[in-house]
């Protein structure tokens, strides 16, 4: 599984791309999306390390 960004409500602030330890967090088209190849929710740390640093919580589990 991989976390997922909502492009609607992100804000692009980048307060995620410098948390992610796999880089997997990278700008798209105006927004930040999640590699779901390379993200593993942090697994080593317990929880991901993206969900709480967005200020907008628009970071989940994908579907």
């Amino acid at each position: 599984m991989a976390m997922q960004i909502d492009p609607d409500v992100c804000t692009a602030c980048g307060d995620c791309e410098v948390e992610c330890p796999t880089v997997s967090i990278t700008p798209k088209n105006g927004v930040y999306a999640i590699n779901p190849k390379t993200c593993d929710e942090c697994v080593d740390e317990g929880e991901p390390r993206c969900v709480p640093v967005c200020p907008v919580d628009c970071i989940s589990k994908a579907a």
